[in-house]
């Protein structure tokens, strides 16, 4: 699709208004008008005597100090309260005139169907974008033998402290973020880690324990060395909380929270009682902490935790079926994220194709599972500001469009990671038009396979996350714990260099909008390469905001 826009630049000009100054007068200078003060001042001269003015002049400069005082008070008074007015009146304007984005992708799939259609020859000259003319440094992750040294240090000097309880809450991956984190508090304590229990949450709705996901005794034994690991409590410390680990007092923790932070607080409970008990634990632990400490995350996320063998069963085959259906692509294939789900768009606020009905249905959907959230007086959202902010989920439609405008030609294989998507055949019609190779988990596994999984969202995200982790190529559209933790797990695999499709969603939905643009190949694929985030797997090395970027994405390796 080439590009036919041009952009109008209008500079905004300040005005600046400058003041009239006081010049110094001569003798043969034009009558000036005088100023009121200087007047009065006249005035008070003539009238009083000259032998009373030493005795008033103080009283008298300071009556008239504090009227001018006054004045200004008053003029400030009434120039704060102008500005207010104005203000509102200028940022309701200025709010008004934000630019928006409408849905057009439905509009723009049948202008360009017949192209695209008819455009199968293109997918060969993809080959030479994924190849970069350097040389890409290879990347050793987790040097273990520096880590292993230091903790061996600590706990022959000193011997474990105690036993570290977490729970971890959330998602999939959410808890495997608070189970990294709870090794390396464990490190930072010198404690022994009791296995993560995992909280039961309203909205994941997934009873599952830790063995139910992960290899209980993997996790283990690939620890030893660097934390020690237990199934439970040793039965005379139970017996001190009547075998109810829940009666054990929790300490509540920051956010975020530096390694020093346990060391002055936690390290001093756990020292007296032989055991602390953290919850919740999401999110509880800095990203920028001392490296040996932060490549027991590492060794933790992609070494120690191995998903257990129902799941990993199970991915296998789902692995070896889509590259069985890959043959006209020598067994590669490309897996999607796709996050359109009911509440994620409902949570995004953001409007497509449907209407008034889709208006209605999202309205109600959001009150009753949110109760109200989003009709607060301080929540204040547009859809079409959302979309050109680039807040809006991709549909599958775009993400089809998208992927086919980049050469991916109607022979590629494509698995679709998702949940539930909304108004799934609807939507899903358009992406399987211009990719019948189109897979999902349930397309793949047959009803029996899939039936221990059933009502376990987690364990079903677990066989996604499998598949997604050995494509040629993965794309996500939309942030999340998912593509963070898939992200990194693929360049640990790929020594540092995986091909993933980040797509920068504002500057694609500008490119939409554009009803005036033509499809042709490769002048359109030219442009969403330069406009869309390809991350070809560079490792990213360079230290980000610790608190904003996602280490489990972005973990830092050695060369």
């Amino acid at each position: 699709m080439a590009i036919n826009t041009s952009m109008k630049n209008k500079p905004y000009n300040a005005v600046s208004s400058e003041g009239d100054g006081n010049s110094p007068s001569s003798p043969p200078s034009p009558r000036r008008q005088t100023s009121g003060f200087s007047q009065c001042r006249r005035r008070l001269r003539s009238k009083v005597p000259l032998q009373y003015f030493p005795k008033y002049s103080l009283a008298a400069g300071i009556f008239f100090r504090r009227n001018i005082q006054y004045l200004l008070l008053l003029f400030f008074l009434y120039f704060s309260g102008l500005m207010m007015c104005v203000g509102r009146f200028s940022n309701f304007l200025l709010h008004s005139r934000e630019p928006i984005a409408i849905y057009k992708s439905h509009l723009l799939l049948e202008k360009f169907w017949h192209d695209i259609e008819t455009d199968n020859s293109t997918a060969l000259e993809l080959s030479s974008v994924w190849q970069l003319k350097r040389r890409m440094k290879v990347h050793k992750p987790c040097p273990v033998p520096t880590v292993r040294r230091h903790l061996s240090s600590v706990e022959v000097s000193s011997g474990p402290t105690g036993y570290l309880i977490v729970e971890a809450n959330g998602g999939l991956n959410q808890q495997r973020s608070a189970i990294c984190n709870a090794v390396a508090v464990a490190g930072i304590l010198n404690a022994v880690l009791v296995i993560p229990s995992f909280d039961y949450n309203s909205v994941w709705k997934d009873p599952s324990e830790f063995r139910d996901i992960y290899d209980e005794d993997h996790f283990i034994a690939t620890l030893e060395g660097y934390v020690k690991v237990v199934k439970e409590l040793p039965n005379e410390l139970l017996s001190r909380y009547d075998h109810n680990i829940t009666n054990i007092p929790h300490l509540r923790v920051e956010a975020w929270a530096p390694a020093k932070h346990y060391l002055g607080k936690v390290y001093p409970v756990l020292q007296e009682q032989g055991v602390v008990r953290i919850a919740p634990f999401a999110n509880r632990l800095a990203m920028d902490v001392p490296s040996h400490i932060q490549l027991l995350r590492c060794i933790t996320n992609y070494r120690a935790l191995r998903f257990s063998s129902p799941i990993s069963t199970l991915a296998q085959k789902l692995q070896n079926r889509m590259i069985e259906r890959s043959s006209m692509t020598g067994g590669k294939y490309v897996s999607v994220h796709l996050r359109f789900e009911e509440d994620m768009v409902a949570f995004s606020c953001c409007l497509y194709d449907g209407g008034d009905a889709e208006k209605f249905e999202m309205d109600s959907f959001r009150e009753k599972g949110w109760k109200g959230k989003f009709k607060k007086k301080d929540f204040d959202f547009v859809a079409g500001r959302n979309r050109i902010d680039g807040k809006c989920p991709l549909t599958p439609l775009e993400v089809g469009m998208m992927l086919r405008a980049m050469g991916f030609d109607n022979n590629t294989s494509i698995y679709l990671a998702s949940g539930k998507l909304y108004k799934a055949e609807q939507n899903l019609a358009p992406l399987l038009k211009m990719f019948p190779l189109l897979y999902t988990k349930e397309s793949l596994a047959t009803s029996d396979e899939l039936a221990p999984f059933q009502g376990y969202s987690s364990r079903l995200a677990a066989l996604d996350y499998t598949v997604c982790l050995f494509s040629e190529v993965f794309v996500t559209t939309q942030g999340g714990n998912f593509p963070h933790f898939l992200m990194g797990h693929r360049r640990f695999l790929y020594n540092g260099h995986a091909k993933t499709i980040k797509p920068d969603k504002r500057m694609f939905v500008s490119l939409l909008e554009n009803m005036t643009i033509r499809y042709s190949f490769p002048s359109t694929a030219s442009f969403l390469f330069v406009n869309i985030l390809v991350l070809l797997g560079t490792a990213m090395l360079r230290v980000l905001d610790l608190h904003a970027a996602s280490i489990f994405d972005n973990l830092l390796m050695t060369g």
